[in-house]
């Protein structure tokens, strides 16, 4: 398909570990060592300290006296079918997210959790920092559905799901946006189930489906639809595309954020 945009993210600092990382010369561990023997240089000068922040698209790094060029950030947005893992590989052999994308000359990640029967929005990344931003609890990023459920839930059960409910494992869920909307799929006839808007700020796992069994409204169908700043659209289902400029804008925005919390 038709690559629409992409980004070599440049003046942003990243740690000297993670950019060797990132440049495929070791893992992170690995680095620390690299760092530690004395074998790595930044504009000419030995570095020891590991905590040390560079700038890509100014400094030079070398390692035993070879250049080390770091591989572009790359962000692309998936709209995954049903029957799809939202994972690198599968050990059942089941088909993941990572072969509907081509090689992009870049090992690249999914971010967060989407249901193998569940489809929607996956973002793919090696910006590690982005997904870290967009996932881990303390940003609450928010993450929108569009959910089917069986019967007819009423306003009480709404509200329960608005104010939290425990799950299974006794954990309570967080307050949460859901409302009833006029929604059908193509050919869908008018039936006895419920469409539902759920907007969450986390992601425990298949919550929306946990949530849903409280309230005795089991899902039928679920399609994420938008997960911070990246919206689904009119992507059709199996497409992807690269994530656009302005995403891309707010991604990083995000990681700094992160950043600052380390």
């Amino acid at each position: 398909m038709k690559k629409t945009d992409t980004e070599d993210r440049t003046g942003t600092s990243v740690r000297l570990q993670k950019f060797l990382s990132n440049a495929g010369i070791s893992s992170r561990r690995n680095a620390e060592e690299l760092i530690a023997q004395g074998l790595v240089r930044v504009n000419g000068e030995i570095v020891k300290e590991l905590g040390l922040r560079i700038d890509p698209s100014k400094d030079t790094v070398t390692v035993d006296g070879r250049k080390a060029r770091a591989k572009p950030f790359k962000y692309a947005v998936l709209h995954k079918p049903v029957k799809v893992v939202s994972s690198r590989t599968d050990p059942e052999g089941r088909p993941t997210v990572i072969d509907m994308l081509p090689d992009m000359g870049v090992q690249l990640s999914p971010v967060g959790r989407l249901d193998y029967d569940a489809s929607g929005l996956v973002l793919l990344t090696n910006d590690g920092e982005a997904a870290m931003a967009m996932t881990h609890p303390s940003f609450k990023t928010h993450r929108i559905y569009i959910v089917k459920v069986k019967g007819q839930p009423d306003e009480k059960d709404l509200e329960k799901l608005r104010r939290g409910v425990y799950l299974d494992d006794g954990v309570k869920t967080l307050p949460a946006k859901v409302q009833r909307i006029e929604f059908r799929t193509k050919g869908e006839k008018v039936s006895a189930n419920t469409w539902l808007k759920f907007i969450l700020h986390e992601g425990r796992n298949r919550q929306i489906k946990r949530m849903c069994l409280a309230v005795r409204h089991p899902v039928l169908r679920i399609q994420r639809v938008e997960m911070g700043p990246l919206k689904l659209g009119n992507l059709p289902v199996g497409a992807w595309r690269y994530a656009t400029k302005e995403e891309i804008k707010e991604l990083v925005a995000l990681s700094k954020k992160q950043r600052s919390k380390l």
